[in-house]
Formats: structure tokens, sequence, C-alpha cells
């Protein structure tokens, strides 16, 4: 079964990337909890992040921090927040979120919808600011 994560590795579904690699890709969120939220992912469909083999979990947990320092440079905030959920796509996922407040890491609140100029500037920030 394809993902949606899957048809944006693809290029079958548009997405806002900010780095990626042979193995891994980030991306922005397209309905974050605030502005800079990132989701980064490995290319391979693997639905628990837990059941990826562990030298490319650690891998996948290496561009995260890569990208986390990017998103932190580039978008005003105190620090990274980290999330694994993993319910709403079956496909393994780090949510990286830039915090400055508790509430900014809270998945109950309304998610926001920015305008798409927004989305691609930000990307293109943090995208400057990642050295992979």
């Amino acid at each position: 079964m394809s993902t949606i994560f899957s048809k944006i590795v693809k290029g079958e579904i548009q997405a806002y990337k900010v780095a990626e690699n042979e193995k891994f890709l980030a991306f922005l969120d397209i309905n974050p909890l605030v502005k800079g939220h990132t989701l980064v992912i490995p290319k391979t469909e693997e639905d628990y992040i837990f059941d990826i083999n562990d030298s490319e979990y650690l891998e996948l947990m290496l561009f995260a921090k890569k990208v986390a320092s990017g998103v932190r440079r580039a978008v005003p905030c105190l620090r990274i927040g980290v999330a694994v959920i993993g319910l709403e796509v079956p496909h393994a996922h780090i949510h990286l979120i830039p915090l400055n407040s508790m509430s900014d890491i809270n998945f109950s609140l309304p998610k926001l919808t920015l305008p798409k100029e927004v989305m691609k500037e930000t990307a293109e920030r943090i995208k400057s600011e990642i050295i992979i």
C-alpha cells in the first residue's frame, strides 16, 4: 500500500521539501501546529519507526538532527520539539516543531492553514540553513 508520504517521495504529490538525500526526506507539515513544523521520513515505507533496522534508525535520527538545527536557525524559537506518534499516516515519521511554549507541541489544538507563499518562503529559509 502506498502512503501519502510515499507519493511525496515519488513526486506524485507536491511538498515543501527542506532536505533530502538518498534515504531520507524532510518537508513542511501541510497542516502545522506552528510555522516551521517539519516532518522527517525514511524514503522506504515502514509503518512503525521502531521496526526500522538499527543502522537506518540511527541514520534517520542524525538526519533529523541536522534538519532540526536548520529549522532552529530559520524559525525564531527557543527549542525544537520532537514527537513520534505515527497514527495518522502509516509511514514512520518524526515531527520537528519549533517551540516557544509547551502548547506549541499540543497535537489536540487546531492545526494551522498557512498561505502557500508563507509555506514556500519558510521552506526556502529552512533549506538555506540546513548543512547536510
